[in-house]
């Protein structure tokens, strides 16, 4: 069984700065994509920024500059440097990620999620 579980989040003013954590455990074998997501009240969930094992990173162009993606493959871990925040990247930000493991192969795997609230 697989778990993804969000770190991090919280209230922080405009301008300021944050740094979520995603910590994957249970019986994997690899991480291939690990990425960041977010939905905000009465919007559709979108891609923040995701990373493939080999290190290339890809950003939603709202957060281009501001926000970095890395992971330490060994300790099964993502993070997100979040910097010059805005009120409008107030939202539930969820890990998700491609995982391989020897029992279910291949499959993506969601975490529950965490709140960031950036007030003006």
């Amino acid at each position: 069984q697989v778990q993804l579980v969000e770190s991090g989040g919280g209230l922080v003013q405009a301008g300021g700065s944050l740094r979520l954590s995603c910590a994957a455990s249970g019986s994997i074998v690899r991480i291939n994509v690990f990425g960041w997501y977010r939905q905000a009240p009465g919007k559709q969930r979108e891609l923040v920024a995701q990373i493939t094992s080999g290190g290339r990173t890809n950003y939603a162009d709202s957060v281009k500059g501001r926000f970095t993606i890395s992971r330490d493959n060994a300790k099964n871990t993502l993070y997100l440097q979040m910097n010059s925040l805005k009120p409008e990247d107030t939202a539930v930000y969820y890990c998700a990620a491609n995982i391989v493991t020897v029992v279910a192969g291949t499959k993506d795997y969601w975490g529950r999620g965490t709140q960031v609230t950036v007030s003006s």
